[in-house]
């Protein structure tokens, strides 16, 4: 009679943006139906396997630290790792030179290879050698799309991402995208429509849209409308609550998508608009398809259609070339829009891109300086926004419960993991709070960022 073989145990790191995270909860679901054990302590697992990001340099030195500190596990012989295996945009981007970057990784897997994730780290298990899953190289991308269906998700029980397409079209200088995940790919509509039906069903009560670039849905395919279409398909599913938009390119939002959200009962009023610069000259640097005049004319639009629209952008300052008048000019821009969040990078010369190229590149510390400076305005902003919202009225999807009369979640104008948060308070003893669960609330105070409200 043969013994029975130890149930193979799985550590598994997700490291970068909602698409990664889209891409851990598939590879996480392939592993647990492979009937492997995911374990809650990575350094506690047989296989260690990290979903890595590489669109900045942050983010490509966030990963090869978490692979070091994984393959210092294994080389540790009071810890049970006995194999580390590294997937995602770092592997798309570097290929098996990571090999040589990072000695001791026993496989790479591209994202072209996400879904036989089970069974690479079964082939790895038992092999000598390091193996290579790439497979899927830039070029070849075109005609493949990802189907996200079937996730083990990872934030929470009540709220989702919801990927509707895989790639980039745009050709923004600064920018690694297009290289890594290839061109822009939409998802069949009826796959879009399928996965989202599976996640309420499953207890989803937001959803929040993202892509490369959302307004770009469906062209590829050529669906007229393509956004505003899905949405409206969207919108019929029962016991969905919220719609969020996410990444919207500003060229992208029409008359049409305004006024969809102007009805819509489900689509928050709440906008993730990345701008990067609002210099014209900056911006025809980038590559970007706007300009100023086309940008603050959608924010007065907007705001004008929706009065308690919630805009979020992000900025990059100290661009090649990028003077003090035009940052100035960056300036002046924040505090006349009034964006109620608003994420400032600074610029990195990524390897691959024009910009890279671009004479008259920033010094890093004016960079830093100008980083400092605007989210320094940024917050006077929001302060002051969190200072007017004192004693108006708002609804909010619980997050978390911390006790019975205290947790914490977010109203419409909050996104998930990147804004800020409510803390919400009961005087009821036993209030019967839980996660997904919507409840009205008054704003009586404010943390920084965060609001403090009451149950009404």
């Amino acid at each position: 009679m043969n013994k029975k073989t130890k149930q193979l145990s799985v550590g598994f790191i997700a490291l970068g943006c909602p698409k990664n995270v889209v891409d851990s909860e598939r590879m996480l679901a392939e592993i647990a139906q492979a009937g492997m054990l995911i374990v809650a302590e990575p350094n506690q697992a047989d296989v260690v396997l990290i979903n890595t990001c590489a669109f900045i340099e942050p983010a490509i030195d966030e990963s090869i630290a978490a692979i070091n500190e994984a393959i210092s596990w294994k080389n540790n012989p009071k810890q049970m790792v006995q194999k580390v295996i590294v997937a995602g945009c770092l592997s798309e981007r570097m290929q098996n030179s990571l090999f040589e970057k990072v000695k001791g990784i026993d496989a790479i897997i591209g994202l072209g290879s996400r879904d036989d994730v089970a069974k690479i780290i079964a082939n790895t298990v038992v092999s000598k050698e390091p193996l290579e899953y790439i497979g899927q190289a830039q070029e070849n991308q075109a005609d493949t799309i990802n189907d996200d269906r079937t996730r083990l998700l990872i934030n929470s029980g009540h709220w989702a991402y919801l990927r509707i397409s895989e790639g980039c079209n745009r050709r923004c200088s600064f920018c690694t995208i297009p290289t890594i995940r290839g061109p822009f790919r939409s998802k069949p509509v009826e796959m879009v429509v399928s996965e989202a039906q599976e996640l309420v069903e499953n207890g989803i009560v937001e959803l929040n849209i993202i892509a490369q670039d959302t307004t770009y849905y469906g062209r590829d395919l050529k669906i007229k409308s393509g956004l505003v279409s899905l949405l409206k398909q969207l919108e019929t599913i029962d016991s969905l609550d919220w719609i969020r938009l996410m990444y919207l390119y500003p060229t992208g939002i029409d008359d049409e998508l305004i006024d969809t959200l102007v009805k819509s009962k489900k689509i928050v009023h709440y906008l993730d608009i990345p701008v990067q610069h609002i210099n014209d000259n900056i911006l025809k640097s980038m590559n970007r398809p706007d300009s100023k005049e086309q940008i603050l004319k959608l924010i007065e639009k907007l705001r004008s259609a929706i009065p308690d629209i919630v805009l979020r952008t992000t900025v990059i300052v100290g661009f090649p070339g990028e003077t003090e008048d035009q940052f100035n000019e960056l300036l002046e821009f924040i505090n006349w829009a009034q964006f109620d969040a608003l994420g400032c990078f600074k610029y990195y010369p990524e390897s691959g891109t024009k910009a890279a190229e671009m004479p008259d590149q920033v010094p890093d510390d004016i960079k830093e300086q100008r980083v400092e400076q605007v989210m320094l305005r940024q917050q006077e902003i929001v302060f002051s926004k969190n200072q007017s919202r004192i004693g108006k009225k708002i609804t909010c999807l619980i997050d978390s419960v911390e006790s019975k009369q205290n947790a914490t979640g977010r109203f419409f104008g909050q996104a998930p993991d990147i804004d800020s948060i409510c803390f919400i308070k009961s005087k009821i003893k036993k209030a019967k709070l839980q996660p997904g669960q919507f409840v009205d609330v008054k704003v009586i105070d404010f943390q920084d960022y965060d609001l403090i409200t009451e149950i009404l």
